[in-house]
């Protein structure tokens, strides 16, 4: 390792939360669903951004200050409402639209998202910057590449930073995101996953939104190895075992 390469890592502030354990405790949903949320940063500047804010935003905003650090953006990886919040099986689950009561600061999602995103929260197109695959966020110095990978919702994305995956639902170190519910398109999936996911190095570092696994997160070369989801060699034999999933 480079001492460059050192002072990347050093510079680097980046967090995994798992709702109902680091966040959340009182929240029986939280608990449940087990979603994690990610906070992602440059200790330099001290700006940091969340991943997918949801159940407890002021407990996330506390941890956020309890590291020094200042929120200057949200990252959202699709619209459920339990990474964006809204209305969940006759739950309400708090999320972006109090998050921006207490502090504001621009929520960056894939175009094709924002219709999604405003029907499940309430929050205004203000709030709400739409993307293209590909753009990049820059938190102080660190580059956050926001990846489109349709599928479980039309505008579904994951964020490359410094060899890590912060996957939200595309796909999980066992499984990945649902295909059967509104928005979802299976044939999407399987070219999100073997298509637009492909350039992403074995030695990157998967990060899901749930704790579907064993491990919070493993490399990719891993997951390719050992999840289900990849042994379907072509969109036919994926639609046979997962077309109606």
């Amino acid at each position: 390792m480079t001492m460059s390469e050192t002072a990347a890592d050093q510079r680097l502030y980046f967090r995994q939360l798992l709702s109902g354990v680091d966040f959340a405790r009182g929240d029986p949903m939280a608990r449940q669903m087990v979603n994690f949320v990610y906070l992602i940063g440059d200790r330099a500047t001290g700006e940091a951004v969340i991943v997918d804010p949801a159940y407890a935003v002021q407990d996330l905003l506390s941890v956020v200050e309890a590291d020094g650090m200042r929120l200057s953006g949200v990252l959202a990886t699709h619209y459920h409402p339990d990474h964006v919040g809204g209305e969940m099986a006759g739950w309400g689950v708090e999320g972006i639209a109090a998050l921006l009561e207490k502090v504001q600061v621009p929520v960056h999602l894939q175009k094709e998202e924002v219709p999604w995103v405003e029907r499940t929260t309430g929050v205004g197109q203000s709030n709400l910057v739409g993307h293209d695959s590909g753009d990049v966020v820059r938190v102080g110095s660190v580059e956050v590449e926001l990846i489109h990978t349709p599928g479980h919702t039309p505008g579904s994305q994951c964020f490359l930073v410094d060899g890590r995956l912060v996957a939200g639902d595309t796909l999980f170190l066992e499984g990945c995101g649902r295909t059967d519910l509104p928005g979802a398109d299976p044939v999407a999936m399987y070219d999100s996953l073997n298509g637009r996911l492909a350039r992403v190095s074995d030695d990157a570092v998967l990060y899901p939104g749930h704790w579907y696994s064993a491990d919070p997160s493993q490399s990719m070369g891993a997951t390719r190895a050992t999840n289900y989801v990849f042994r379907p060699h072509s969109v036919q034999e994926w639609m046979s075992l997962f077309g109606g999933r």
